[in-house]
């Protein structure tokens, strides 16, 4: 639950932390089978001084010595990570676990009941749902251009590892997200999405969380490449999934509320830029500076991630 009554917009399994290790995988995937980019380094910004939830700790504005590096243009797709999981038989922490976070509205109405989380009840846990069954065993909603989903952090190392690259740190993503544009909250510059002539990216329009007009040409994921990339040339860097970073979520404040909001967060990993569930008078982390965290071995519908590569 955060500071202002609601609950957190990433459901955690009710675990003991988990820091799970790649394992016994080798790096492997095809030269060239994802497009990157350069990005490059310099003095890159973290933070803002103009904080939209404080108790995230989004400030203050900072600086930090970024090296340059590459970054894949996309998060990873299923296709690609179809191919990981053909190349070396890989079996997700969904898959392994038995089930994985769904939002209610992209159950069938004849769906079987299903446990819903406390203080969202538009999360439920279903069965047999993972990256290859997204909203659950027999669903539509899998495409190959779009985000790999029920993803967890440990599921991303170990993709990582196969491809060659790592996991963000959040200095990386955000300069990298900045595209070159300084101090702005989005990828594409100041202009705030809405839900009326301005859809910039993969987010919720309407009364959340009952109806999601799709004004922006999507209700749920929308394919990884799509919108218009930022100043660097990448897409989606807000809205559509959430992105796994390399590090943990940790506020720094000596405030009881922020300690009692982030309370029994030990072991979560930090994720940046939002998904299509995000909206404005709910989640508006969609922003840059914007971060939010899950346990590592969590998993749902709007659970991506994407790769950097030392250079």
């Amino acid at each position: 639950m955060s500071a202002d009554g609601k609950p957190c917009c990433q459901p955690a399994r009710v675990s003991a932390p988990c820091d799970g290790a790649p394992g016994q995988i080798a790096f492997g995937e095809p030269a060239g089978a994802a497009e990157r980019v350069d990005i490059p380094g310099g003095s890159g910004l973290i933070g803002t001084d103009m904080p939209v939830l404080p108790v995230d700790g989004e400030a203050p504005l900072r600086r930090a010595k970024i090296k340059p590096f590459q970054m894949d243009v996309t998060t990873v797709t299923n296709a690609r990570f179809a191919a990981f999981v053909e190349a070396t038989g890989y079996v997700t922490e969904a898959e392994r676990i038995g089930d994985s976070f769904v939002f209610l509205n992209f159950l069938p109405e004849d769906a079987p009941p299903s446990q819903a989380v406390a203080g969202a009840p538009w999360w439920r846990v279903i069965k047999g749902a993972s990256w290859r069954d997204v909203h659950g065993p027999g669903s539509a909603g899998w495409h190959p251009d779009h985000p790999a989903v029920h993803i967890t952090w440990n599921d991303a190392r170990a993709f990582a590892k196969w491809a060659g690259g790592r996991l963000p740190t959040e200095a990386e993503w955000e300069h990298a997200a900045r595209g070159g544009l300084g101090d702005v909250p989005f990828p594409w510059g100041e202009q705030t999405p809405n839900d009326l002539d301005h859809f910039p990216c993969n987010i919720w329009q309407g009364q959340f969380p009952h109806t999601d007009l799709g004004l922006d040409g999507y209700a749920g994921t929308a394919p990884a490449q799509s919108f218009a990339p930022n100043g660097y040339g990448l897409f989606n860097m807000v809205g559509n999934v959430w992105e796994w970073t390399a590090q943990p979520f940790k506020v720094k404040s000596l405030k009881r509320s922020v300690q009692a909001a982030h309370a029994g967060k030990v072991g979560f990993k930090l994720n940046k830029g939002g998904s299509f569930l995000c909206h404005v008078s709910y989640c508006f982390r969609y922003r840059i500076a914007a971060r939010s965290g899950t346990s590592a071995d969590s998993s749902t519908a709007h659970q991506g991630f994407r790769l950097v590569y030392d250079r």
